[in-house]
């Protein structure tokens, strides 16, 4: 049986972790000592690394990681990153003979210009594209282009876990009762996610269906949102591109 655990990092970053009894799988280790503390711990074996994009905070570990047990390491083909052996996009699947998993490579550009999910039903391995309750900032894509990556994710089945990279979804959760003010499942979210929190407990992963219901991001075609942004910026957006665009500026200073 794969489990998946979450190895904090930083302030607030999770690199995850997909293992039996023997084996590991690093998702975006941006730190080699924590996770190299985890499997010890655990008394894993790394078997593999898989890169989401270029951030430090994604790939800063891979050399630690390699200088301890060399591996191979996916990540993406489109974007620069030292230690990556196995550069990939879709539509490709990767193999993990460790785990016996087989992985979709979906392109999702945006947050970065060459970013890449891993997914394996039912498991979303989405860097900083999809995050609970948001989505990643538009350093190097356009609006276009990061719609088109969420509309892409939000296809998968509602089951899907969204393992996202940040623990930032009590504060996506306030942007998003400011654009959907009305929402009830959004309301019922926030409490939850508070408790999980006053708890020490992460707030993620979290379910597609759950990001369909109350993310904003996923939400541009609702009239209720789409007035929300008018209100906030003074324009009507004509499309979901426009609304998308103005949320995301919006959240970028909220």
């Amino acid at each position: 049986m794969i489990t998946v655990s979450a190895i904090p990092a930083f302030a607030d970053n999770y690199i995850w972790a997909l293992h039996d009894k023997r084996s590991a799988v690093i998702v975006d280790p941006g730190d080699a000592a924590p996770v190299l503390a985890f499997l010890r711990t655990h008394h894993l074996t790394l078997a593999a690394i898989l890169i989401t994009h270029h951030h430090a905070d994604h790939a800063g570990g891979v050399a630690g990681l390699l200088a301890d047990t060399p591996v191979p390491v996916w990540g993406p083909a489109f974007e620069s990153i030292a230690g990556v052996s196995n550069p990939v996009s879709e539509p490709a699947t990767i193999t993990l003979p460790a785990l016996g998993l087989n992985m979709t490579v979906l392109d999702v550009p945006g947050h970065t210009a060459g970013h890449i999910a891993y997914y394996s039903a039912p498991w979303l391995f989405c860097g900083d594209t999809l995050f609970a309750c948001g989505c990643g900032r538009l350093f190097e894509g356009t609006p276009e282009q990061m719609l088109h990556s969420l509309q892409k994710l939000a296809q998968l089945p509602g089951d899907t876990a969204v393992y996202c990279a940040h623990e930032y979804t009590l504060s996506n959760i306030a942007f998003a009762q400011n654009a959907e003010p009305n929402n009830e499942i959004l309301r019922r979210r926030a409490i939850e996610a508070a408790k999980h929190r006053q708890q020490g407990l992460p707030t993620v992963p979290s379910r597609l269906d759950l990001e369909w219901a109350t993310n904003p991001f996923l939400r541009c075609h609702e009239p209720d949102i789409g007035q929300a942004v008018a209100v906030h910026s003074g324009t009507l957006p004509t499309d979901a591109v426009a609304v998308f665009a103005a949320l995301r500026q919006w959240k970028n200073h909220f």
